[in-house]
């Protein structure tokens, strides 16, 4: 299947500090870039591990003995772990967001360059698609939804404007979702408009931001002590997540002192966070919002 090269690959995998005899995982295997540059740098002894929810990904799987790929979503990380025999790692490499190949199929309904059914599931088997929130969700839902995750200041009269449209006639595809909201959509801003109702949409169906905090809090119990986490964000609701996380080891408020006005956190930051070269973004434009942040367990 065609997937596009994988986002700061070298600098995404040095950010583990690799050790042949390891054991890695990849939370987003998708085309399996990350994880093949992981197995070259591994010993016989090494182990990788990758997840990815998404059946298509199944079709990229690698043979070598070293590697095992799980079916799963992310946000069961410490659990299929822990199926499999394994308590603690060396390091998790996580690739956030959606894939080029889930891009570039117009059926997935994921991209505003296609005419496609409301879709955009990572998990097909799930019952849970763009059009039930478009149709089903009350206006009060869809005004959160696109005011907390696509940050559209117009949310209030886009969420109003959805619920009449769809008394008359239930909105099944992009084509139809982008007539009704025409009139939030003027010529010279109308694909960064439709990127952001499209984000908002799909953060909801696949639960975005809820799996990114539970990974995330995982990340903490099945890492050993020393090892590493490396994680590329595509936009700021999910960038914002991983700082605070690696800042604080939490998402809100800040984290208790002791007698001494020390705290304790989980991780401490290996370096400032990494942007793609100009090269890379000319080559591979999904890279042009990437973000790399790097931490070690403490």
């Amino acid at each position: 299947m065609e997937y596009h090269n994988p986002v700061l690959l070298n600098e995404t995998v040095e950010g583990l500090n690799i050790k042949p005899d390891g054991v890695y995982v990849d939370v987003t295997f998708g085309g399996g870039g990350h994880s093949r540059e992981i197995l070259e740098r591994l010993g016989p002894n090494g182990k990788l591990i990758a997840f990815d929810q998404d059946k298509d990904a199944l079709e990229n799987d690698i043979d070598d003995e070293r590697f095992l790929l799980i079916n799963q979503n992310f946000r069961f990380l410490k659990k299929f772990l822990r199926f499999h025999g394994y308590k603690t790692v060396d390091g998790v490499l996580g690739d956030f967001g959606v894939s080029s190949h889930q891009f570039d199929v117009a059926e997935r309904g994921f991209s505003t360059r296609f005419e496609a059914d409301l879709d955009m599931r990572m998990n097909r088997d799930s019952n849970f698609s763009a059009y039930t929130v478009v149709n089903k969700y009350e206006e009060s839902q869809l005004r959160n939804v696109l005011s907390n995750y696509g940050e559209l200041r117009s949310a209030a009269g886009m969420a109003r404007v959805i619920v009449e449209a769809r008394e008359n006639e239930k909105i099944k595809t992009s084509e139809q979702l982008k007539k009704v909201l025409s009139r939030f959509l003027p010529a010279h801003k109308e694909n960064k408009i439709l990127a952001q109702i499209y984000q908002a949409i799909r953060i909801e169906v696949n639960q975005e931001l809820e799996a990114l905090k539970e990974f995330l809090l995982q990340t903490n119990e099945v890492l050993k002590s020393g090892g590493r986490i490396s994680l590329i964000s595509y936009h700021s609701l999910e960038d914002r997540l991983v700082k605070r996380f690696i800042r604080n080891g939490m998402f809100e408020g800040e984290p208790e002192k002791d007698v001494f006005g020390r705290v304790e956190v989980p991780f401490k930051a290996v370096g400032k966070f990494i942007i793609p070269s100009e090269e890379e973004i000319k080559q591979n434009n999904r890279a042009r919002s990437a973000k790399l942040r790097i931490a070690e367990k403490i």
